[in-house]
């Protein structure tokens, strides 16, 4: 029984001896040497895999642009600044880099929204979105911030009155904020846009009014105002911008019953003019 506990340890010896020799051939029979470049252009990217880019993590997207299967201003998060050293890098000109931003396209906070019911589900915009939530209006901000909690760049905040706010000094456009609301309030824009209708909703204007002070009522006053036809149209029940046609200025807002539409509003707002607004603690 002993000499057969032997033999027996000898041969798994043996067998496991020659199965790592077999594996550590086939290893270095087919490695797939890695482009040296690839490491190179890792480190030129920010590492913040914020997915910005349309892949899912920053080496991937250094593969992708070291195949030239990406084009070099792919990278949001890390601006015209990363675009250039990318183009060096590569032996190419430096393609134009536009900064996207993304804008929350919802006034409709605790105090202008009506409320409907009181959701006491899972704090989550995607979880109360499959109720409606508590507020009457079924196309604004829910209010949970899961978008705040997507940004990786600290560029977004709630305020007092359950609203997302972005920091345009720190927000690099990637997107995941957008990505996260379920109700597709938040737009990703070039930051030369600047006149935007700040509502969602598609009900007829006396309930769009009704449930919330600050919805637009489809009155056609910003479309009657803007200087070049077809610059703003009614869609739906709400003011459209058409950013190929409209001026970029305050003209199509001086006579908005509600509010809803702005010019100019977002480039105001950054992290430190939000904290220095909020009221001070005692003590």
């Amino acid at each position: 029984m002993g000499l057969l506990l032997i033999i027996s340890a000898i041969s798994m010896g043996v067998l496991g001896a020659g199965l790592a020799v077999f594996l550590a051939f086939a290893d270095k029979k087919f490695q797939v040497q890695e482009d040296p470049r690839i490491e190179a252009m890792l480190g030129l990217l920010p590492g913040s895999n914020c997915g910005g880019c349309g892949y899912p993590g920053c080496r991937m997207l250094a593969e992708k642009l070291v195949s030239g299967e990406a084009p070099q201003n792919a990278c949001v998060a890390g601006g015209m600044e990363t675009v250039a050293k990318i183009a060096e890098m590569l032996g190419v000109e430096a393609a134009e880099h536009k900064r996207m931003l993304a804008v929350v396209l919802c006034k409709g906070g605790y105090a202008e929204s009506e409320r409907r019911a009181t959701y006491r589900g899972e704090a989550t915009c995607t979880a109360a979105n499959l109720t409606g939530g508590d507020k009457s209006c079924t196309y604004g901000c829910l209010g949970y911030g899961e978008c705040v909690d997507a940004c990786k760049f600290d560029a977004m905040a709630m305020n007092s009155n359950g609203l997302p706010v972005v920091f345009y000094d720190r927000c690099v456009g990637c997107g995941a904020c957008a990505r996260a609301c379920p109700r597709d309030i938040i737009e990703m824009h070039p930051e030369d846009h600047r006149l935007f209708v700040y509502c969602r909703s598609r009900d007829r204007g006396a309930h769009a009014k009704k449930v919330c002070g600050v919805a637009c009522i489809a009155c056609s006053l910003c479309v009657k105002d803007c200087s070049v036809q077809g610059g703003i149209t009614i869609k739906d029940n709400l003011a459209v911008v058409n950013y190929s046609l409209a001026p970029q200025n305050d003209e199509s807002t001086r006579r908005c019953p509600t509010g809803c539409i702005l010019s100019g509003m977002e480039e105001q707002v950054t992290k430190k003019n939000f904290y220095a607004s909020l009221p001070r603690q005692a003590g």
